[in-house]
């Protein structure tokens, strides 16, 4: 895989100017990631509306452009799901960027973050990828609040 097809326009411009970097008034939850292999940190919020959807997901934090990126299409897909469909698109982006499913159907409901498909064949940036993810997953299976 060549290094430049992941950097498109598309990927830079999430880590130019992300829309959901910022911190949430009032979060309903809040859970901290780290990526100890290179450092990316990131703290990631979400407010539930009253029908127990996500009404607004958001991120702080620093890391590589992967991480960042990889954590503005997170929240901007979130928006809208339950807690239990959040968890299950978290667990197919792993699987997505670990190589362990291809279908283009499955791959489809990640949105924008299909586009990381191919991390799967840079090993040592699956983790900075999936740390958004893994931090959101763990945050709504422990159920902090």
């Amino acid at each position: 895989m060549e290094t430049t097809s992941l950097y498109n326009a598309q990927f830079m411009d999430h880590v130019a100017h992300p829309d959901y970097k910022y911190q949430i008034e009032n979060p309903s939850c809040t859970h901290e990631g780290i990526n100890p292999s290179c450092g990316d940190e990131l703290k990631f919020s979400i407010r539930l509306a009253d029908d127990g959807t996500i009404e607004e997901a958001a991120y702080q934090g620093h890391g590589c452009a992967i991480s960042q990126a990889s954590a503005d299409m997170m929240s901007d897909l979130m928006i809208g799901k339950t807690p239990e469909q959040a968890i299950e698109l978290c667990k197919l982006f792993g699987r997505m960027v670990r190589g362990e499913v291809d279908d283009p159907r499955e791959i489809a409901k990640l949105d924008e973050a299909s586009m990381l498909k191919d991390i799967s064949h840079m090993p040592a940036r699956v983790k900075c990828a999936e740390l958004a993810w893994r931090t959101l997953e763990e945050m709504l299976e422990k159920g902090e609040g």
